[in-house]
């Protein structure tokens, strides 16, 4: 079967990290007979550049038309001042939207190796191996109406509507039990159903879905309770679910538990199986061009697309395993760097994983 993937670099170091994952992809295709093929597109700011659109039309159909999506970053000072509604993120939520990926799988797992990289101590974090499943086509930042208005008073305010549909949430529920079933049967929905009636609605939908699993463990946490517990005892935690604001924060907040954003991908699925993959990182662009962005975060985003939409789960495991081989040898980008390692830059780093892949073969 030909793999048929999208590959959006997007701005700032996703041009970068995306080089390095395409390399990946190369020797999978040229050392392990995988059948793939891959198509750039433009996106975020490059996309407005270029075609005046954060999503140009061609980029949305290469998009539609592979069977899995490979996604860099977006955004950058540069187009800062723009129209919200042109802004290079505003492709990013459109690919989103228009792939109908409503579920977002972020994994917070610690290489022994970074245990000391990890601002918490080693005895809290060593271990974890969490997984966030986020909502990411509905709540808060798609609920309309929404704007800024000028009231009675002659003040400005702004507003959005957090709204979810009892099928949104049965459907991202059953994402997030079916993961908990292949794990350690436990799931965590988070939410804040104290204050808004929305998560009210939320929790009652879990319950519900949770009947249909009876070998997994259901809880509930509010989500400032749930934020101070990723700090205090994170691997109380084995899958999370929550909602699209909530999910954004939260796994951001676990990357760190982790010592370096750089080294999370993450999954957004459709209900097919069909995924858009990227890391979970910025476009940084303050260190854009200057060689020093971590590649891993984005080469295990290879992985993850193997595993959920190939169902290449041995290669995928492959690609892990090389990311440990590199992390074994001491070789290090300044993001995870300790004294005493090899700090090298984002192609060396990339070449390092290809070349622990070879060797592993």
């Amino acid at each position: 079967m030909t793999m048929k993937i999208a590959v959006l670099p997007g701005d700032g170091i996703g041009v970068e990290i995306m080089a390095e994952a395409v390399k990946v992809l190369d020797c999978l295709h040229s050392g392990f007979g995988l059948d793939i093929e891959t198509e750039q597109g433009l996106v975020g700011g490059a996309g407005y550049d270029t075609h005046g659109k954060p999503l140009p039309d061609e980029t949305l159909q290469l998009a539609k038309d592979a069977d899995a999506v490979m996604l860099g970053a977006v955004g950058g000072y540069k187009w800062e001042s723009l129209d919200i509604a042109v802004r290079p993120e505003k492709g990013l939520l459109g690919l989103r939207a228009e792939l109908e990926l409503f579920a977002n799988l972020r994994p917070a797992i610690l290489y022994p190796q970074l245990a000391g990289a990890s601002t918490l101590k080693p005895e809290v974090v060593s271990g974890l191996d969490l997984m966030i499943v986020r909502e990411l086509t509905g709540g808060i930042y798609f609920g309309q109406p929404r704007g800024v208005r000028i009231r009675d008073d002659g003040q400005r305010e702004g507003f959005n509507t957090l709204v979810y549909s009892e099928s949104e949430i049965e459907r991202i529920g059953r994402v997030a039990f079916d993961i908990a079933m292949k794990r350690d049967r436990r799931l965590c929905s988070v939410d804040k159903a104290n204050v808004l009636e929305c998560t009210e609605l939320w929790r009652e939908v879990m319950e519900s879905v949770a009947k249909d699993y009876p070998d997994v463990e259901l809880s509930h946490m509010y989500v400032d309770n749930a934020a101070m517990q990723l700090v205090r005892a994170p691997k109380q935690f084995d899958v999370m679910v929550t909602t699209n604001m909530f999910g954004d924060i939260l796994s951001d907040c676990a990357a760190m538990l982790t010592g370096s954003i750089g080294m999370l991908p993450s999954a957004s699925l459709d209900a097919n199986g069909k995924g858009m993959y990227e890391p979970i990182h910025g476009s940084a662009p303050d260190i854009a061009g200057q060689n020093k962005a971590n590649p891993l975060a984005t080469i295990l985003s290879v992985a993850m697309m193997l595993r959920y939409t190939f169902d290449e789960t041995d290669v995928a495991q492959r690609i892990e395993n090389a990311v440990g081989a590199v992390l074994d040898k001491g070789i290090r980008t300044v993001d995870i760097w300790s004294e005493g390692m090899q700090e090298v830059g984002t192609t060396e780093m990339g070449d390092a994983v290809v070349a622990a892949l070879r060797e592993a073969k």
